[in-house]
This record gives C-alpha cells, sequence and structure tokens, in this order.
C-alpha cells in the first residue's frame, strides 16, 4: 500500500475526513498522540486498525467525539458525572468509560458492555470529525506494544505502506495519551493516568476517584483489560528497560558498576553530562508534565542508537508523572530495582 504524508491543512483535513466516510483508515495528530482513525460505527474499518497495528482483539478502542450531541447512539446513558467530568475538562486530554450503546461497533469494545469516549481539544481532529460527520475510533498510531508517536515521523516509521494517509500536524502538546476515568458503576475509577490528574477528578466530581490497581501493577491473570494501555508490556522500544528508584548519586554509582559496550541511561535533563555512558534525556526531574512530553520519543530516540541495557530514572508517582511511572514500568517490563 502507497502511504500518503500530507500536511493537515484544509486539504489534508479533506482528504482524510473523505476516507473516514469511505471506510478507510488514517493517521491524525491529536494534542496526546497520533492515532490511527476509523468510523466507530463501522465494525469492517475499525478491524483493519487492529490488523495494521497487529494489535491484540481483547484491547478496547477509544471513541472520539467533537460534541455531546454525538454521544447518541454511542451510549445507552450518559451519567451525571460526564456531565461534571465534561465541563471540566472537554474538549480535551480525558476519555470516560460509560455504558456501550447500541450504534458503537463491537469491534471497538474488546466484547466489553462500555465503551471510552473522548472529545479531543485538537483542532485537526475537531475538523476531520465535523466535515465527516463520523466519530472514530482510535488507538496511538504505532505497531502494537511499540511507543506511542508524538511526531508524523515517528508514525511513518511504524506505519508507512500500512495505511492510505498520514496527517503531518506537528509534534504533539501533551505527549502521553489520556487519562481514562470509568463512571460506570458505584465510584468512579481512573483506569489510565494522564495529563488531568486524579487530584483534579476528584475535584471536579467532589468525590473520592478510586485508582485501579492495574495502574501501578501487573494486570492480574485473568483479569480483563477495561481500558487501552493496561497490558503487561506496552510503550516498550526494543532495548531491555530496568528502572532504577533513588537519588542520582546512587543511580550513577549503579550504571558504573554495571555497565557494558552496549549500555545506555534515560536519565533526566542535566544529568547526562555527569554520566560516562550514552544518554537520552526524558525532561525535567520532578516536572511530570515535561517528561510527559517528551518521554516516548525519547524511547524511540534508544531505538535510533541501537542501545541494547538501558537503564533509567525512575520518575514520581503521583499527579502528572503518575503518567509517566505507569508507561515507563510497562515499557520496562516491570523490572523495577530499589536502590
Amino acid at each position: 500500500m502507497e502511504t500518503i504524508f500530507h500536511k493537515a491543512d484544509a486539504e489534508g483535513i479533506a482528504l482524510a475526513a473523505r476516507l473516514l466516510k469511505e471506510g478507510e483508515i488514517f493517521a491524525l495528530p491529536t494534542e496526546t498522540v497520533y492515532g490511527i482513525a476509523a468510523d466507530a460505527r463501522n465494525g469492517k474499518a475499525v478491524a483493519e486498525i487492529f490488523k495494521a497495528k497487529g494489535r491484540p482483539q481483547d484491547n478496547p478502542l477509544i471513541v472520539h467525539i467533537a460534541g455531546m450531541e454525538m454521544l447518541a447512539g454511542l451510549v445507552s446513558e450518559v451519567p451525571e458525572r460526564a456531565h461534571l467530568l465534561a465541563a471540566a475538562f472537554w474538549p480535551g486530554p480525558l476519555t470516560m468509560v460509560m455504558p456501550r450503546g447500541p450504534e458503537v461497533a463491537a469491534e471497538c469494545c474488546a466484547g466489553l458492555d462500555t465503551v471510552g469516549i473522548r472529545m479531543p481539544s485538537h483542532p485537526v481532529v475537531q475538523a476531520v470529525i465535523r466535515q465527516s460527520g463520523c466519530a472514530f475510533a482510535a488507538p496511538s498510531a504505532n505497531l502494537s506494544g511499540k511507543p506511542s508517536p508524538t511526531t508524523a515521523q515517528d508514525v511513518r516509521v511504524d506505519m508507512e505502506g500500512r495505511l492510505p494517509l498520514i496527517l503531518d500536524g506537528g509534534p504533539c502538546e501533551v505527549g502521553v495519551e489520556s487519562t481514562v476515568i470509568s463512571i460506570v458503576g458505584e465510584h468512579p475509577t481512573l483506569l489510565r493516568p494522564g495529563h488531568i490528574t486524579l487530584e483534579q477528578l476528584e475535584a471536579a466530581l467532589g468525590e473520592e476517584v478510586l485508582v485501579s490497581g492495574a495502574i501501578l501493577e501487573k494486570l492480574k491473570d485473568g483479569e480483563v483489560a477495561r481500558s487501552p494501555g493496561m497490558k503487561y508490556k506496552h510503550y516498550a522500544p526494543k532495548a531491555d528497560i530496568t528502572i532504577l528508584d533513588g537519588t542520582f548519586a546512587q543511580y550513577k554509582a549503579y550504571v558504573d558498576a554495571h555497565k557494558t559496550a552496549h549500555t545506555a541511561c534515560l536519565c533526566f535533563t542535566g544529568e547526562e553530562h555527569r554520566l560516562d555512558v550514552p544518554c537520552v534525556c526524558y525532561g525535567r526531574e520532578g516536572d511530570g508534565e515535561d517528561q510527559a512530553k517528551h518521554l516516548f520519543r525519547s524511547l524511540r530516540a534508544l531505538d535510533e542508537q541501537g542501545d541494547q541495557t538501558v537503564y533509567a530514572r525512575c520518575p514520581g508517582k503521583d499527579g502528572a508523572a503518575m503518567a509517566v511511572y505507569n508507561r515507563l514500568i510497562r515499557a520496562a517490563a516491570f523490572r523495577v530495582i530499589k536502590l
């Protein structure tokens, strides 16, 4: 398949909208990461996303809309909590898991009776949905298990020849996928951390939000993935990553004692000058938003360097940094050493 690489201008948006209506798939930027889009009501089109990515069928997709009126048919009810969260965070990087409606393609939902819905703020997404009239399902535009793409060039590396169009809208602003919260059942539950934090969700709802154990730990055997990004190994470069949890002095001492000719460091900005192995930085220490913006590009840079063994500095586990830690432990297959 020939892949057209097109700027996300008026012509590119019109082309994408036409492809969406015709049941085709394509890649486009959002404020979080680049995604592969297909009409969420067209099961055959949605199935092509799984084929292009090599994505397991039990990993649900998120449906993207451009206005609250588009929820009709996609969900069977709109809980009161959805109105509170939408008022606070939509359009923006928040996905709400709600009762599944009759019109959403079964392929989006991985056999679940729920569906994740979000309203992105990115103007390209808004324009494509408005011009096509289609809500679309979209996971990240990468080969399954690899780091998510935050530039069109990253998409090209993974997906050229696998889909007809990649829209180039420049680097993504947020850098990690949306926060996912389930508002089904008695208690709201955070399923995947992102740019919108647990504390912000609780403030908007005026109640406690439970935290899924699968955010910071592996899914238990037989446990169902109710959100994208809950799988055991995900977001991973080719290199074997181990997270080192401790001070910089402890980190450097460990690296110095264990380095080989094929060792590299994934460190915080400014630390690279104090380490004696090749380094890739992924943001400022203590700044979860900066780390999130750079994490996936940095993971891909490790592959570009050809690194085999990588020792990563450990981010925080709360606030905006929770999203970074959640992605990094999956990229490291949960290998964490407490120094």
